[in-house]
């Protein structure tokens, strides 16, 4: 086992060095620009055209091919991306990157917004259809039929099933399982089991059922979560000012705002780039499976669900996350993880409300990324060895859960910020190649739309 560690610290250490960082800001950088600085400048079209838009009419009726609506569509992304990462990811990266990691957690997500938009209007344009109705999409497929680079899709896929596997199946019933044995000593076997069970059920039904699971928990889950971080902010407002101080102040000096306990500068950015990446995955291209099946009629009227998507769960839910842990005191005490977070809702809300939200948001949020990653491993199995192998990976993810339940957080982390790392490589490098495409459907979809 320390050899495994020695070898993923290694391999870890080169992806996340200093030129993956520069590459991830700067592909960002470059959509932003080449798309007009869209997600500033046209902000409330998107917000309109996304959720204002889904409770207004009902995409069901739309005669665009497809298996989900738009919008549940983007509920199962939701679900993949407001997860363990908001909660426990956010917490780690305070732990080891002191409070300025948030900093850089939402530099990357303000440029990651025009990358996702990329991912998935070119997951959306390249996508293919079965016989029977369903869909198959993600970045392999614009990375093999985009670029006519069929070994890059391959190698895409193969990255993928492991990381959906590490990312969803261990980390999130890890993040789970840890939590209700610290809080109520419940064995982390007997939560892996139930899980294994419940998601069992769910993922059979396939990428319907999963599309409806997602479309109810999703707002639930994040509605009651984002409340109770408001609650937070508004009853300890005084504190607010102080936090962002120190949060700022932590992203230049980390040493001098931590009192040395944080050292590096390139630590505190790493791990708010890595842990801000696990959580929106802007820049993974997984975006682009999750959105493929969905009812459109043109790449980009799916596309603009990715700003809203990164927005909504790293500046808004991830930074709610932060303030509530830094405002807390409690990072410098020991804690980590989903605990961490847990118990700084419970200190910052009066009696145990806050608690109560902190674990139902850490069951839930948890429980909805392991129905939602399953299609990541379902659609690169699919392109790798045909769609016979679904049964495989769905008895394979089954296990996973009870395994993910028995291991240990530290490695977890790191294994899944080194298959984080390698997916980042070729998918970036297929997004900044066919970047032409992206502006010109965005330009059409904007066009049609009124807007210049």
């Amino acid at each position: 086992m320390d050899f495994i560690v020695k070898v993923n610290d290694f391999v870890n250490g080169i992806v996340w060095g200093v030129p993956i960082l520069v590459l991830i800001l700067a592909t960002g950088l470059f959509f932003t620009i080449r798309l007009g600085f869209f997600q500033f400048t046209h902000f409330g079209f998107l917000f309109k055209d996304t959720i204002v838009k889904a409770f207004k009419k009902k995409d069901e009726e739309k005669p665009a091919k497809g298996e989900l609506t738009s919008f549940q569509a983007a509920m199962t992304s939701v679900s993949a991306i407001v997860g363990s990462g908001n909660i426990a990811g956010v917490a780690t990266a305070i732990v080891v990157g002191g409070p300025g990691a948030l900093f850089w957690m939402i530099i990357a997500a303000i440029f990651g917004m025009a990358s996702k938009f990329a991912e998935i209007t070119l997951g959306i344009k390249y996508r293919k259809f079965n016989e029977d109705g369903s869909v198959r999409g993600g970045a392999m497929y614009y990375l093999a039929d985009g670029l006519k680079q069929k070994w890059l899709g391959i190698l895409f896929s193969i990255l993928v099933i492991p990381f959906a596997f590490v990312i969803s199946g261990i980390v999130d019933t890890n993040t789970i399982a840890t939590t209700l044995f610290d809080e109520f000593k419940i064995p982390t076997i007997a939560t892996g089991i139930v899980l294994a069970v419940i998601t069992g059920i769910i993922v059979l039904g396939g990428a319907k059922r999963v599309g409806y699971v997602c479309a109810v928990i999703a707002p639930f889950m994040g509605g009651a979560y984002l409340l109770a971080g408001l609650f937070i902010i508004i009853l300890n407002i005084g504190q607010v000012p102080s936090a962002l101080g120190t949060i700022i102040k932590a992203a230049f000096n980390p040493s001098a705002a931590t009192g040395g306990v944080i050292g590096s500068i390139l630590v505190t950015m790493k791990m708010g780039v890595a842990r801000g990446m696990y959580s929106n995955e802007a820049g993974l291209g997984t975006a682009a499976m999750v959105h493929s099946p969905a009812k459109v009629g043109t790449p980009s009227e799916q596309g603009v669900w990715g700003p809203i998507e990164v927005f909504l769960d790293t500046i808004v839910v991830c930074t709610i996350t932060a303030l509530a842990i830094v405002m807390s005191g409690l990072w410098t005490t020991g804690l980590d993880g989903a605990t961490l977070t847990v118990n700084a809702f419970k200190v910052m809300l009066p009696g145990n409300v806050g608690y109560w939200i902190a674990i139902g948001s850490v069951i839930l949020f948890g429980f909805s990324c392991l129905i939602s990653y399953f299609d990541y491993a379902t659609q690169a199995a699919e392109y790798l060895f045909g769609e016979k192998s679904k049964i495989v990976v769905k008895i394979l993810w089954v296990v996973a859960i009870v395994v993910g339940s028995q291991t240990t957080l530290g490695f977890v982390w790191d294994l899944a910020d080194t298959f984080n790392g390698l997916m980042i490589i070729p998918n970036l490098i297929g997004l900044l190649i066919l970047s032409n495409e992206v502006v010109k459907e965005k330009k059409a979809y904007f066009e049609a739309n009124g807007i210049k």
